[in-house]
């Protein structure tokens, strides 16, 4: 009787029937392998008598998979490794996500192709050629909303490429129609397709001020109206230099042979697009740009005094008189 009670002590049953007692713990002990720590109770009970919730338990390494004891059956259940497909499985999803991507963005590309570029071209075209007698209707939000669109799709760098290609053409066009005009209306030719020129890039930078924001600016690290600026200068400016320079000179010693509004439009628009090339005629250049020669010194005040005197005494000689002398204080008189 007593026998009994102490294997009751020592054997407690719960209520899903999980033995927990000191005898079953050592027999499992004694089939743990060597150099593995005992294994802790299968079911411990929590404060207030209460069962602990199911456990699985790692039992013992094996080649083929993990043992874990089930508390409720005292078995061993085998878990076994299955090959890893994971590699796999994102080496195909990979594929499929760049196959996704690469259609999208040919859709999109297709997409400004044939709805945003046309509309954005035949604006350009219209603005390139207006002629300032003429009224020309163009929608400039419409323009910027397809600019908007370009640049929110990605399509900036395109955009861009397709602007100065299209602006590029012109003025080789420009430029061609220049080479064919007569020598004695060169200087009037190139200023009208100058000031045509900058007059429809007061109406091209503003609407693609969007682009000139967040790609110009911050990508390339520059600025869509000096661009075009270089355009025409590469383009027109440089490609006649040669055969205006010298008329400019001649027109600038011969006075009133070409007006001197178009004198002056003429020589500031070349100062603006390459000041540099101020230095290839500083007389003439100095005419209508203030500062072009050095700042003046005291020392040289005498020969600035005798070139002026040179200057009055050409113009009199030319039928340009002083005027009536009679009138003149004497007190005045050199």
């Amino acid at each position: 009787m007593e026998a009994m009670e102490d294997d009751s002590s020592e054997v407690k049953d719960d209520h899903n029937h999980n033995y927990c007692g000191g005898k079953v713990r050592a027999a499992l002990s004694s089939q743990v392998p060597d150099g593995v720590g005992a294994p802790e109770p299968v079911c411990p009970t929590v404060p207030g008598g209460e069962p602990a919730k199911r456990q699985a338990k790692p039992w013992s390494g094996s080649p083929r998979g993990s043992k874990f004891m089930d508390s409720d059956t005292g078995s061993e259940s085998s878990e076994v490794s299955e090959p890893d497909c994971s590699a796999a499985s994102t080496e195909d999803k990979f594929r499929l996500d760049s196959t996704s991507k690469f259609l999208l963005n040919a859709m999109a590309i297709e997409d400004y192709r044939k709805n945003h570029w046309p509309n954005l071209e035949e604006a350009i075209d219209r603005l390139l050629i207006q002629n300032f007698s003429d009224h020309i209707s163009v929608s400039y939000a419409q323009i910027y909303g397809y600019v908007y669109k370009c640049v929110c799709q990605q399509h900036s760098e395109l955009l861009y490429s397709d602007l100065t290609s299209k602006i590029t053409a012109h003025l080789q066009q420009v430029s061609t129609q220049l080479q064919a005009s007569p020598t004695e209306n060169l200087i009037e030719n190139f200023n009208i397709a100058l000031t045509q020129y900058l007059a429809s890039l007061q109406c091209i930078v503003p609407v693609f001020i969007y682009l000139n924001k967040f790609y110009i600016e911050s990508k390339l690290n520059r600025d869509l109206k000096e661009d075009l600026m270089k355009l025409f200068a590469d383009h027109v400016a440089e490609e006649h230099l040669s055969k205006l320079m010298p008329l400019l000179i001649k027109a600038h010693s011969m006075p009133f042979q070409v007006q001197p509004s178009t004198m002056a439009s003429v020589v500031k628009g070349l100062y603006s697009l390459r000041p540099e090339w101020a230095q290839l005629a500083p007389a003439l250049f100095s005419s209508f740009i203030p500062q072009i020669h050095p700042p003046t010194v005291e020392s040289q005040l005498h020969d600035y005094a005798d070139r002026d005197r040179k200057l009055q005494m050409e113009l009199s000689m030319n039928g340009f008189p002083r005027g009536d002398q009679s009138r003149k204080r004497a007190s005045e008189d050199s």
